[in-house]
């Protein structure tokens, strides 16, 4: 490809939730090659600083804790005065992944995962998906996980907030349905990304191994594949599984 080359994605301004790491980092990644300007959300540090460092100059950052109501409603408020208005699109892959039985599963942790994956999504949507219906156009994809539809032992806060966020996606959907706002859900089945490291699922019966799992650019690939159809077509939901 030359410089003078068009990419699908020039002139495009994208906002990526857990951008410092995992899916949110690789599809961060891959956005920008494909000549989108990224805003990269993630909690504020080294890592969102370094993971931003590595993107080149079409990435910056944008320090947001989605357990946090006051950081997202800065965050979209930056979001705003950066871009002019809601981006083009917003990805929502920031997760938080607490592994215990029903029985043993913390009411902070439970708490926890309902605040990033369920609450945070939906505080940082509902006001940049309402400016896209009003300039009629825009995409909010939701990264899901066989976890939105399928119930596993140990998984029971996880599974909560995945399941409500899918519902939360296919109301939006119904609801922005010919408003040019595309509405997308991408489920993967496990992905190999640090939030295994100290779960070690191959030493535990029952766990897909990692080395036969995702990568997380497979879960990237998929989001630019949604991204980039026509704008009379909406992917409603792409779910992913290792062949």
């Amino acid at each position: 490809m030359t410089g003078t080359e068009a990419r699908p994605l020039d002139g495009a301004w994208v906002a990526v939730t857990g951008a410092s790491r995992g899916i949110g980092l690789a599809t961060a990644r891959l956005l920008a090659g494909a000549g989108s300007r990224v805003l990269c959300l993630a909690r504020p540090g080294p890592r969102l600083d370094e993971a931003v460092a590595s993107l080149g100059s079409r990435a910056s950052a944008l320090p947001c804790d989605l357990a946090n109501a006051v950081d997202i409603d800065r965050a979209v408020a930056a979001i705003v005065d950066r871009v002019g208005d809601a981006p083009h699109a917003i990805v929502q892959a920031a997760g938080l992944f607490p592994l215990a039985p029903f029985e043993a599963t913390s009411p902070a942790d439970f708490e926890s995962a309902l605040q990033v994956n369920l609450l945070g999504a939906w505080r940082l949507a509902q006001p940049l998906a309402s400016r896209m219906k009003a300039r009629g156009s825009g995409h909010v994809v939701t990264i899901g996980s066989v976890a939105d539809r399928t119930v596993f032992p140990g998984n029971v806060a996880y599974a909560a907030t995945k399941f409500a966020a899918r519902a939360v996606h296919e109301v939006m959907r119904q609801e922005l349905r010919g408003t040019g706002v595309r509405v997308s859900l991408v489920s993967p089945g496990p992905v190999d990304t640090n939030i295994w490291d100290a779960i070690d699922p191959d030493s535990r019966p029952g766990f897909t191994p990692r080395a036969e799992m995702l990568r997380p650019e497979d879960v990237a690939d998929a989001v630019l594949y949604v991204l980039t159809r026509a704008a009379s077509v909406n992917v409603d939901e792409l779910r992913l599984g290792r062949a």
